[in-house]
This record gives structure tokens, sequence and C-alpha cells, in this order.
């Protein structure tokens, strides 16, 4: 082996909500770069092996280089002065910086919202109305006899959710792996992930929601109309049958994906999903996940959540935390034109959101926070490039089952991490805040002293 490679392992993949932390990195150090990536899934390698240190500016204000302490001063002002500041983001970043983040929208009374608005906030509302019957991905491992995936495709998106956690190894109570479980994938088509399914059910495009609510009522014994599989697609025999599947299997998961969160009935089709696993507790262990997208979104939900009692769009502006989707989520706060400036962090709105949204986004100072140059970074007032976490910087992060992983960084960047930039912008406003206060306080007085 070449003195220049250095191995890291049980290293952190934070490119998805699988968040696999048994990578082997082997990093060539003086080019500073990840030579191979063992244990990666395909959309894991290329996280790592694509990832290189850019000769760019770590810092600018209106394109122009300047030095980071400038850049976090015109930052700090740029949020204070804001009437209706929000941030944005925050899912792959670490919890340490995310925690920054919410301390500093509370500090400007702003608005602050992630990711999760535009993927599974639904399933957010759910829990909240529903509840939610939970488990690890250790537990699925281990113990799951009967795994059902609703609106997902895995196989894609999640590569080594199948392998590692769900499906074919071998768990304690499941020696035998995918022999040991039945596998079902319900999805309105099929996709790379229907190979893996020993049972696959086609509901109608945007009938989920009556799926749910037919296999809820067969599982309370209840007697379904002739013409269900006219109304969902499903015939009332592969109904009967996963309901018996489901109430007779020792430990069953429910894994559901956007295919049913951003689909015809969105909340209403999580809470079913979350309902039907709440009625199957009733007969045996059953559990419901939402498979999560970007590597550390359970984490924004989570430290969102214990900041503020709620997991995304609160706003701050009365003094106190208000939660409200479709008012306080960040395409509404922008297609609705009430943001007058933005904190992103770690995302690239002005690439996917609603064309209204982003026109309103490029006619504000936005202060944005990124590994790379996006359309975001691009059009920003200030812009900060910073290292990458979990490849270049330590910190926490969440999996999609809510399990807290540390991370182990391969190599060292010359860019500063998002909670050093965050924490600099934080202080800074934290003494305009002060000092604001204070000025009002002094104010106040002269006009008493004045009125005597």
């Amino acid at each position: 082996m070449s003195e220049n490679i250095k191995i890291v392992k049980d290293a952190t993949c934070t490119f998805c909500g699988c968040v696999c932390d048994d990578m082997e990195l082997h990093v060539d150090v003086e080019e500073k770069r990840i030579v191979k990536a063992k244990n990666a899934c395909v959309l894991g390698k290329a996280w790592f092996l694509e990832h290189t240190i850019e000769d760019a500016p770590a810092a600018m204000i209106d394109g122009k280089e300047v030095s980071i302490e400038d850049a976090v001063e015109e930052a700090a002002q740029t949020l204070f002065k804001a009437k209706f500041p929000i941030t944005y983001g925050l899912s792959d970043t670490t919890s340490e910086a995310q925690r920054v983040a919410v301390a500093i929208t509370d500090y400007i009374k702003g608005n602050i919202d992630t990711t999760t608005s535009v993927c599974h906030g639904p399933s957010g509302l759910a829990f909240q109305g529903i509840g939610e019957s939970t488990s690890t991905l250790g537990e699925v491992k281990n113990r799951a006899d009967l795994v059902i995936y609703w609106g997902g495709n895995p196989a894609e998106s999640h590569p080594r959710h199948f392998g590692r956690y769900a499906v074919t190894p071998k768990g304690m109570f499941t020696p035998g792996g995918k022999k040991d479980r039945t596998i079902v994938l319900v999805d309105v088509r099929k996709t790379k992930s229907s190979p893996v399914a020993n049972i696959l059910i086609k509901p109608k495009l945007g009938k989920d929601f009556e799926v749910l609510w037919a296999l809820r009522a067969l599982v309370k014994g209840k007697k379904l109309a002739s013409n269900i599989e006219e109304i969902t697609g499903v015939p009332l025999e592969a109904l009967e049958d996963l309901v018996d599947r489901m109430k007779n299997c020792r430990f069953g998961v429910l894994f559901f994906g956007m295919g049913l969160t951003m689909t015809r009935g969105r909340h209403f089709n999580s809470g079913a999903l979350l309902a039907l696993a709440t009625d199957l507790n009733e007969f045996t262990h059953f559990v419901a996940k939402p498979v999560r997208g970007h590597g550390n979104v359970t984490g924004a939900d989570n430290v969102v959540s214990w900041q503020t009692g709620y997991p995304f769009g609160v706003n701050f502006s009365r003094g106190f935390p208000r939660f409200n989707p479709g008012e306080f989520t960040t395409v509404d706060t922008l297609s609705n034109g009430h943001a007058d400036a933005a904190l992103i962090v770690a995302s690239d709105p002005a690439s996917n959101f609603p064309k209204k949204a982003i026109d309103h986004l490029k006619s504000i100072p936005v202060v944005a926070l990124d590994t790379k140059r996006t359309e975001t970074t691009k059009d920003a007032h200030v812009a900060f490039k910073t290292s990458t976490y979990g490849i270049n910087t330590t910190g926490t992060v969440y999996r999609m089952d809510d399990v807290p992983i540390t991370l182990r960084p391969a190599f060292e960047s010359p860019f500063p991490d998002d909670e050093t930039i965050l924490t600099g912008i934080k202080k800074r406003v934290q003494e305009l805040v002060f000092a604001r206060h204070h000025a009002s306080g002094a104010s106040g007085e002269a006009k008493v002293a004045a009125k005597i």
C-alpha cells in the first residue's frame, strides 16, 4: 500500500438517510481525495470519490471575494435588518450547525424551515394527529418477518436499505435473511425495486388512501363493497391475503416514501398508514417508518423539534414559536412575497422550487452556505463555501430511524464548516440585538424623563 494512502474505518456516508456507518475509506493524503470507498453503494461511491477540494473563494459579497470576517458581518447585518427573514435547508449539515441556525432565527425573530416541508412534511402532520409506532432499523433487521414498502423505490434512492437493514441481512430472529421474510411492494408502477418483492400490489394512481382504508376495514373485520377492485385497482383477494399476512406475522414494518406523501391525499395518506400500523398492534407487533432522503434531514426534524416544539415551518416573529405549514413553510413565504431576506444552509432552492418562489428569492438578499457553487449561491448577496460534513468535518447526524451517529472525517478542508460560520453570524446578531434593546431602553428612559 502506498505511503500516501490513509485508511479511515467505520466512516459514515451522509448522502442519504440510511447513513451507513461501515465505510472503509482509502484517502490519498497528498491529493486530498478519496480513492476507494469500500462497502459504499453506487450513490455513496459517487459521493465520496467525486469530492475534491476546489480552488474557490471561501466568502463572497455580491460575487466579489472578501474575508470571512467581512462576510460574517454583512450576513449578520442583512439578517438583523430584515423584517421577515427566513432560514431554510439544514438537511445536509450537522446537528450542531442546525442548532446554531435555530438560535440565529430566534434572535432575529425570523422563520425557520427545513427540506422536510417539501418531502415528508405531510408525515410530520400525520405523526402529530395519529402518533407513530416506531423502531430502529436494527430491530427491523433482527426481527421483521414481513416488510412492506409503500410508495418508494429504495433500489434507486436507498440502494443499501434492502441489503443492510430490511430484506437480505441475517438477523437474530431472521437467520435465513430473505428466506425468513415476506417482502411486499405497493406502487402504482413497476420499478427497479419490484424484483425483490414476493408480492407486488399496484393500486390505481391516486388511490393509496382508499387502499389503506380498505385494509383498515378488513383488519377490523368489516366487509368491503363488491366493487373495491374497480375503485382501488386492487382485487379483494389480494387485500384479504395481505391483511391475513399482516395480522399473523411476528414483526411487521411499513416503510413509506414520497410516493405516499407527495401525491393526492398527502398527510391523510400518511395518517391512514400510521393508523393501519396502530390497528395491527392489536394482533401482532407492527411499526411504520418514513424512508428519508437527505443525510441529516431526520436530524433537522429532531433539532428544530427539541428547540421549538415543532419539526419545520416555525415562526418566531411574536417572540415565541408558532407552527403553521402553508404559511410558514418556505415555498409559501417566498411565493407569497413575505420574506425579505434569507439564510440558506446546505440547500439549493433556486434550482428546484416553484418559479414564483425562485423569482422572489432572487429579488431579496440571500446569505448562502454550501460546499459547492449552486444556483442559490451564484446569486446570493453573501456566499460562504464550506467544508463537507462527514468527509471533512466531524459532528452528529441522525439516521432515518432517529439514531444519532458521530461522523469520522476522511481529510481536512481549507474551508470552514457550517457550524463555525453560523456561530460567527449568531454572535454578531446577538450583539446587534442586545445593542438595539439597550438603545431602545435608553430612549424610553429619556422620554419618561422629558415628560417629568
